[in-house]
């Protein structure tokens, strides 16, 4: 019996377990795809050390890339042998949330590739994991060769997602703020620029993480932008950072009738504090964004392929543990050297 090799996480704080599950068969519509890279999510890194719940035994993870090795009926059989990366969540395309509200990431169905406990299916459900069963309602995304997978990896979670929220602006929109000089925030820098937005800064607490802002179009900014940008004038805020802290600084710095995506803040410990009537005297717009459609992950490999020289995406990923050292990962992930640790399996 052929088997995948996949890292078990059952509980936070405790060692990933390795173990060894039975190859399934691919059912209508399914994909087996053989893992080539992952890489750690700052949700993964929060769902280990227990800042947020999700299902367990599990695998994780949901940024990946790999090639496809077997396709049931009812797929496009011409996927077999491609390297590919896919959507997030598998959605069921029938339900409200995805055809009336456009929302597919939130289907009456949903299922998250990452977040789903072993027993759901044949427990191939994360990219920590020498391979993993691809659902029919999963859009599956052909890689060009030219693009390596360290660049695509982190794809088809922070920068389809960004992508989602970069999809709508205000106008005019010359001066965006970018709270937070993660993963999200160089994506959103490049992203952003491409999109022609005159003035992109970045404010981030870490000088060391604001070292590659200038690289990816943005304009760092430490602590705090008052020597850039007076309060009042932007005509845009992106919260990436992670922590509702950041909020009040924010809403200081709109505009009248400007606009603030919620980004970042995915974890439970996040309280808002704010008073509504600044909200509501200032026209503000305030718009939560999370996980994305097929069509942005779409468009974030067009991207890539567009841009693959454009910025210096080999700096934002480490080089690969292997499966056995997951452990180990983690640990190098927690230092935050890197904005993405990969384990290739």
């Amino acid at each position: 019996m052929k088997t995948a090799r996949c890292a078990i996480f059952n509980e936070p704080k405790q060692p990933f377990e390795m173990a060894e599950i039975a190859l399934p068969y691919c059912g209508p519509g399914d994909t087996l795809v053989k893992l080539t890279l992952a890489t750690i999510c700052a949700s993964d890194l929060h769902t280990a050390d227990g800042r947020r719940t999700e299902p367990r035994p599990s695998v994780l993870g949901h940024e990946g890339v790999g090639r496809v090795v077997e396709v049931g009926e009812n797929r496009d059989q011409s996927l077999l042998g491609q390297r590919v990366t896919w959507t997030i969540a598998d959605s069921c395309g029938e339900c409200v949330p995805c055809q009336e509200w456009d929302l597919p990431q939130k289907c009456s169905h949903l299922f998250k590739y990452g977040h789903s406990e072993i027993t759901n299916g044949c427990g191939l459900n994360g990219c920590y994991a020498t391979h993993i069963l691809l659902r029919p309602g999963t859009t599956i995304i052909p890689i060009p060769d030219h693009l390596p997978d360290e660049l695509v990896a982190p794809a088809n979670c922070a920068l389809a997602t960004m992508v989602n929220a970069t999809e709508w602006l205000p106008t005019p929109c010359r001066t965006l703020i970018i709270q937070g000089a993660g993963m999200l925030g160089l994506y959103g820098c490049a992203l952003l620029r491409a999109k022609g937005v005159e003035r992109v800064i970045v404010v981030d607490t870490d000088p060391a993480r604001l070292e590659l802002v200038t690289q990816f179009g943005g304009k760092p900014a430490l602590h705090t932008v008052g020597s850039r940008l007076q309060p009042g004038k932007a005509d845009a805020v992106f919260e990436v950072a992670g922590t509702s802290t950041v909020v009040p600084e924010g809403i200081r710095f709109l505009r009248p009738g400007g606009y603030y995506a919620f980004i970042g803040m995915v974890h439970p410990t996040t309280p808002l504090e704010m008073s509504g009537q600044i909200i509501l005297r200032h026209c503000l717009t305030i718009r939560g964004f999370h996980n994305y459609g097929p069509r942005h992950l779409k468009s974030a490999i067009e991207f890539l392929s567009e841009h693959s020289q454009s910025f210096p995406w080999d700096k934002l990923v480490s080089p690969p543990f292997t499966l056995p050292q997951i452990d180990a990962a983690f640990a190098e992930a927690r230092k935050h050297k890197w904005l993405r640790v990969s384990i290739r399996p």
